[in-house]
C-alpha cells in the first residue's frame, strides 16, 4: 500500500468544490471487486471440515469459530433450573420483538432471552432508513429486480419476493405500532434513494430510523402480557430431542452466573449479526454483542448455513478520531449529495454505486497513494459535508441530527471540515438457510434477521436490513405458533456429542471455544462456564 497524505497536510489542502467531476474509472466495477473488495483477497476463505456445510468456503475467522468445541457439558443442563414456554426467542433487535409481538398476537407464551437489554441490537444503530415501493413511480418488481442486482444475482428469489411484496404492510404495521416517519408538508411520508437503486424507495425518521423503529417495538414488547423477557441471558446451547429437533435452549444469566434450560414447541433464532468479530481486522459498526453466536449454536444443531465467505463492509466508517473508528456515517448523507473526495481533491465514484463498489473503490485509492493517512497507518478518504451544506443550507441541521451530535462527540466541525471516513465491518450477507416460514433445516428452529441467510445474496442495499427484519420476524413469529409438535420433549446434548466426535476426527480443526458471547475487549463473561 501507497502511503497516501498525511491527515494534517490533506486537511489543509482541503477546499470546498462545487463542481466537482467526477473521475472515469480505468476498470469496470467486478474488476474493481476483484482487485480490491476484501471478500475476493486470495486469503478471504477455507474449506469448513466438519458439519452440514463441510467442504463450502467460510472465512477463516468465522470457520474457526463454526468448528469450536463447546464450554457446554452435560452437567451443566443436568443442574440447570428448567423452565417451559411456547415460543423462545433468541434476541431482542427488531427481529426478535417482532417474532415475539406477533407470536404473543397469536395467543402463544412468549419468552425472549437477549445477550444485553431489549432492544440492544444493530436494529437501534440503523440510519438510513427502510426501504418499501410506495410512491406512484416505483413497484415491488423494481424493488425485486435491484435487490436481485445489488445482491449479484445470488439471492433466494422467493425470499426476495416475499419481502418486497411485504414491504408497505411493513411500513402500515409499524405505523400502528406508534412508529414516526419524516412526511412532507401535505402530511406524505418523505423518501429518498439508496445506492443501487433507480426510485426513492427508503423511509426514514431523520438519521435514526431504527433507534425510533426500537423505540416502539421496546414499548410494544414491554406492554404485552403473554413476553416475557430475560435481560442479560444469552443462550449459549440449543437443545434437541431424540429426533434431533430443536426442543429449547440453555441459557446464561451473567448476572448471577446460573443456568437455565428453556423447554419451547418452537424457537426462533434472532440474535443477530458478527461485526464484532472484526473480520480482516476492520473496525465495525456493529453493537457490542454481535458475535456470530447463533451461527455456532444453529450450526452445531445441524443447520445448514449459506454465503459463509459474504460481507459488507459500508464504505462510510468514521476514521478520525480513532476513538470512534468503524462509527457509521449513514448513506442518507451520500443519498442527499454529500461526495467522497480523494487526497488531490478529486470525485472517484458515483457515491450511490452498490455499497461493495463504492467500498472497492475507496479501497483501491487508498492501496494506489490517493488516500489520506493517520499515524496509525490506516487510511481513508474524505466524505465532504462542507461542500453539501454549502450546496443545501441548513440541510445538515434539519435532517441530520444524529449526525451532528456524532460532530460534536468527535470534535469537527462539519460545516469547515470534511470527513475522514474508511470502510467498516457492518452486515453479515449469509446466515442460516430458511424458507419462506423461516424454517431452518432443523425442525423446531427458526430464524429471522441478520443470523438468516439467502435475502441479499453478495451485497445489500441500504434500508433492505429494516424491512427484512421486520418481514421475517413477523412471519417467523405466527410460523412458530403454528407449528405442531409433541407436547412433551427432551432436553439434550446428543447433537453437541456428535458434533464434538466430528471435530475429534478431523484434522486442523480450531482448538478454541464457543459461541463467543463478547469480543475479547469487553467487560463481560462467562464465568461460570
Amino acid at each position: 500500500m501507497n502511503n497516501g497524505t498525511p491527515l494534517e497536510q490533506a486537511r489543509q489542502a482541503y477546499r470546498i468544490n462545487l463542481n466537482r467531476p467526477l473521475r472515469p474509472s480505468a476498470i469496470d466495477n467486478q474488476k474493481l471487486l476483484q482487485y480490491f473488495h476484501p471478500d475476493y483477497a486470495d486469503n478471504s476463505r477455507v474449506a469448513l471440515k466438519v458439519g452440514v456445510n463441510r467442504h463450502d468456503p467460510c472465512h477463516p475467522q468465522l470457520a474457526a469459530l463454526l468448528q469450536s468445541d463447546s464450554p457446554t457439558i452435560e452437567a451443566m443442563l443436568a443442574t440447570a433450573t428448567q423452565i417451559e414456554t411456547e415460543v423462545l426467542v433468541i434476541g431482542s433487535g427488531g427481529a426478535g420483538c417482532s417474532a415475539a409481538l406477533v407470536a404473543g398476537e397469536n395467543g402463544a407464551n412468549v419468552l425472549i432471552a437477549t445477550k444485553l437489554r431489549v432492544g440492544d441490537s444493530n436494529t437501534v444503530m440503523a440510519e438510513g432508513g427502510i426501504q418499501a415501493s410506495i410512491e406512484a413511480n416505483d413497484t415491488p418488481q423494481a424493488h425485486f429486480d435491484e435487490t436481485l442486482k445489488a445482491g449479484h444475482y445470488c439471492s433466494d428469489k422467493r425470499l426476495v419476493e416475499q419481502m418486497v411484496l411485504d414491504g408497505p404492510e411493513v411500513i402500515q404495521w409499524l405505523i400502528q405500532q406508534g412508529m414516526q416517519f419524516d412526511r412532507d408538508e401535505q402530511g406524505n411520508l418523505c423518501t429518498r434513494r439508496a445506492g443501487g437503486t433507480s426510485a426513492n424507495r427508503v423511509l426514514y425518521c431523520r438519521d435514526y430510523t431504527g433507534l425510533e423503529m426500537m423505540r416502539v417495538l421496546r414499548e410494544s414488547v414491554r406492554q404485552h402480557h403473554r413476553i416475557t423477557t430475560c435481560d442479560y441471558t444469552p443462550a449459549v446451547e440449543l437443545l434437541s430431542n431424540k429426533e434431533g429437533h430443536c426442543s429449547g435452549a440453555l441459557l446464561y444469566s451473567i448476572e448471577t452466573q446460573r443456568y437455565t434450560a428453556v423447554k419451547a414447541k418452537s424457537v426462533i433464532l434472532a440474535s443477530g449479526g458478527l461485526g464484532r468479530m472484526h473480520l480482516n481486522g476492520f473496525p465495525t459498526s456493529n453493537h457490542v454483542g454481535a458475535t456470530g453466536d447463533g451461527l455456532v449454536l444453529a450450526y452445531r444443531l445441524g443447520a445448514q448455513l449459506q454465503a459463509l465467505d459474504s460481507f459488507q463492509y459500508h464504505p462510510t466508517g468514521l476514521a478520525w478520531p480513532q476513538t470512534l473508528a468503524g462509527t457509521l456515517i449513514t448513506e442518507g448523507i451520500r443519498s442527499t449529495g454529500a461526495q467522497l473526495v480523494n487526497n488531490s481533491g478529486e470525485r472517484f465514484i458515483d457515491e450511490l454505486a452498490p455499497r461493495d463498489v463504492v467500498c472497492a473503490a475507496i479501497m483501491r485509492e487508498c492501496e494506489e497513494g490517493r488516500g489520506i493517512r493517520l499515524e496509525s497507518g490506516r487510511q481513508g478518504v474524505w466524505l465532504d459535508i462542507p461542500t453539501l451544506e454549502k450546496q443545501q443550507p441548513g440541510i445538515l441541521a434539519q435532517q441530520f441530527p444524529k449526525f451532528m451530535a456524532l460532530c460534536n462527540k468527535a470534535d469537527i466541525n462539519p460545516y469547515q471540515s470534511p470527513l475522514l471516513i474508511c470502510p467498516t465491518l457492518h452486515y453479515q450477507n449469509g446466515g442460516v438457510v430458511i424458507n419462506q416460514a423461516c424454517e431452518t433445516t432443523i425442525p423446531g428452529l427458526y430464524c429471522a434477521g441478520e443470523v438468516s441467510g439467502g435475502i441479499h445474496g453478495k451485497n445489500r442495499i441500504m434500508g433492505n436490513a429494516l424491512l427484512e427484519i421486520i418481514s421475517f420476524g413477523r412471519r417467523a413469529g405466527a410460523a412458530a405458533v403454528a407449528r405442531h409438535s409433541p407436547d412433551k420433549s427432551q432436553l439434550l446434548l446428543n447433537h453437541l456429542q456428535a458434533f464434538r466426535r466430528e471435530i475429534k476426527n478431523s484434522h486442523g480443526v480450531s482448538g478454541i471455544q464457543g459461541p463467543l458471547l463478547f469480543p475479547h475487549y469487553a467487560s463481560f463473561s462467562r464465568k461460570g462456564a
